[in-house]
């Protein structure tokens, strides 16, 4: 027995059976909730109205009574059981581009090796000799044959979509064409055959990131970065984290619900790029991307649930490789596309695109290396050898989460001082203005603050005060006010489950510098370097997540910004072949360590469930801080 819903504002009418979520039936109409968690019940943030009808769900916590009584219900927990009308919230942003991630100089991002003599496609220009009933060699030869004795190059496949085109293209211009080929083991593969002469040949550098996706336009022909661009993950909508999303990929239509969400975004961003820089999506003839294993499969329509069952394995490690057009990406439908390949269920080709971009694979130094975003992945090592682990630290340190969390862009809070005397804080806002919300490094400066100050306690507990108005009782428990909200906006508080959100996450990555160090008979003192990637890496005040036990107290000279290696790392492995075989003998040299199987883990995160550590003597420059 089917049942008819009407969805507000849009109108959107559909017949769907009785005990169909509204989130399952708001998924069928192609309307987007918001469902950060994947769908579980446990974030709250996929609440709708019913205005009309009978639905039936489970008691919730993150509905308040008088919510309740307007109707409001979680939409991944309520099923319907009669026609009903369900006015959906405003729609979010999820496809918001953000500021660029910036143009680097051209220096700072120069692979490795010779790119120009092992590029991963190669443009040459070619004139055929037209054919004649003297020569009435067949097409394809007849361009074999015209690279072999202009280029010297032999040995030359072709698809079948660029077979059925190559007539025409071959004619339109008297047989005069710009031929692309990729290297392969043995030989070449066309790419593209462009009539007449192009100079310039175009690829794609991504980094599919769990809540962020990032790309770099290139010239092939000279390396430069042309454009930049990012947005967020589309897929954001169908759960914050790997776990959330690997859940919502078992659902009927799951899997290829996220791989069309995580292709939505990279073509948006493609199409931006190109529109800017004026040229044909089409032109682009390469593809490179890293991201961790979860999101590889995902963007792959690869089934990702045995990544979170034991003993932990994904399908693949080293992504076979593509063309544009199987898999959904619209740019020329030949165009190869390399995934970096990943070491296990939660190191992935972002983190190997790390290692090869930060030179952590070259260096003698004893280096530990974070990439600090929604999974916080660890590197230990050096040359001889490496280690990697990976800790799920959730969404918070990118702003997602969070009850007044917002991305590090103009409005947003990013750093925060407070007065010990009168606990009143100052704030410095990126682009100056007023406040729109915190993002990450503005969350560890007022935690390490509030710490210092005595506003909370090594807990994390808010503790009280009658004679600070900024300390009060909020919606969800205490709360202390960081802006007094103006004109109609609500004020910007962090709350204890702001707080409790952002130690659970700071415990797993010092758990995991702890367990890797551990696991060799190591201790931090004989760390050389500590490399810190990411997008939200290069915000971290080191003195301040030193201060809350983010990161070990050591020197901050020992501490370098790297900003997003994984793109970095793509951007590499589009240009240069040398740096995919890099990139391979990386990923082979990795020693991955499956936290989930240690029961150290536990014990170490436990112990770094307060501020900065249950241990102050690790963290000396803190225990001096709080002596004064």
């Amino acid at each position: 027995m089917t049942v008819e819903l009407t969805f507000l504002p849009s109108a959107t009418v559909l017949e769907v059976p009785i005990g169909t979520t509204i989130l399952e039936a708001a998924t069928r109409a192609g309307l987007d909730i918001p469902a950060p968690c994947g769908g579980q019940g446990r974030c709250g943030r996929c609440k709708v109205q019913v205005q009309k009808g009978n639905v039936e769900q489970p008691e919730n916590a993150h509905l308040a009574a008088e919510e309740h009584r307007q109707g409001y219900v979680l939409a991944c927990q309520a099923r319907v059981l009669s026609s009903s009308t369900i006015v959906l919230p405003d729609e979010l942003p999820l496809e918001q581009v953000l500021s660029g991630v910036g143009v680097t100089d051209l220096a700072a991002l120069a692979p490795a090796c010779d790119w120009q003599h092992d590029a991963t496609v190669r443009s040459f220009y070619v004139e055929c000799q037209a054919p004649s009933l003297a020569d009435n060699t067949n097409d394809l030869d007849r361009l074999r044959r015209a690279l072999l004795h202009q280029h010297g190059v032999s040995d030359v496949s072709i698809d079948l979509s660029l077979l059925r085109v190559l007539p025409q293209r071959l004619r339109s211009q008297d047989w005069q064409v710009t031929v692309i080929l990729e290297p392969l083991r043995e030989g070449y593969r066309l790419v593209d055959v462009i009539p007449g002469r192009r100079e310039r040949m175009y690829g794609v550098a991504v980094d599919i990131g769990t809540t962020t996706v990032k790309l770099f336009l290139v010239d092939l022909s000279s390396s430069k970065v042309l454009d930049s661009a990012s947005a967020y993950n589309a897929q954001i909508a169908r759960g914050e984290d790997v776990i959330s999303r690997i859940i919502y990929s078992l659902k009927p239509g799951g899997l290829e619900h996220l791989r069309r969400l995580a292709l939505k975004t990279i073509n948006q961003l493609l199409f931006e790029v190109a529109e800017r820089q004026d040229i044909d999506p089409q032109e682009i003839e390469s593809i490179s991307l890293a991201g961790n294993t979860t999101m590889t499969q995902l963007f792959l329509g690869i089934n990702p649930q045995y990544i979170r069952q034991e003993p932990y394995l994904p399908t693949m490690l080293h992504p076979p490789q593509l063309n544009a057009g199987e898999i959904g990406i619209e740019i020329n439908p030949n165009a190869p596309v390399y995934c970096a390949p990943s070491v296990g269920a939660y190191v992935g080709g972002d983190i190997v695109s790390g290692v090869l971009s930060s030179g952590i694979y070259a260096t003698e130094q004893l280096t530990l290396f974070i990439d600090v975003g929604t999974n916080g992945e660890i590197v230990l090592g050096n040359s001889d050898w490496l280690i990697a682990c990976a800790c799920s630290a959730g969404p918070a340190f990118e702003g997602a989460g969070v009850h007044c969390g917002m991305r590090a862009t103009e409005g947003a809070i990013e750093e925060v001082i407070i007065d010990g005397r009168t606990h009143e804080p100052t704030c410095r806002v990126i682009g100056g203005g007023t406040p729109q919300g915190i993002c990450g490094s503005g969350l560890i400066s007022t935690l390490a603050e509030m710490f210092i100050t005595g506003v909370v306690d090594k807990a994390g507990r808010i503790q009280p005060n009658p004679d600070n108005e900024r300390v009060r009782e909020g919606e969800h428990g205490r709360e202390y006010v960081l802006f007094w909200g103006q004109d109609e906006r609500p004020d910007i508080v962090l709350t204890e489950v702001d707080i409790n959100n952002l130690m659970r996450a700071k415990g797993a990555i010092y758990a995991g510098f702890s367990i890797l160090l551990s696991s060799l008979e190591l201790d931090f003192s004989l760390v050389d370097q500590i490399l810190i990637a990411g997008g939200f890496g290069q915000y971290i005040n080191i003195e301040k997540a030193i201060q809350i036990g983010l990161l070990p107290d050591l020197p901050w000279e020992k501490f370098r910004y790297l900003g997003n290696t994984s793109l970095l790392g793509a951007y590499q492995t589009l240009l240069c072949q040398q740096m995919r075989y890099l990139a391979n003998e990386a990923a082979a040299k990795m020693t991955y360590l499956e936290l989930s199987a240690d029961n150290r883990f536990m014990q170490e995160y436990t112990s770094a469930l307060f501020l900065p550590h249950t241990d102050l003597e690790a963290f000396p420059s803190v225990k001096a801080l709080l002596e004064l």
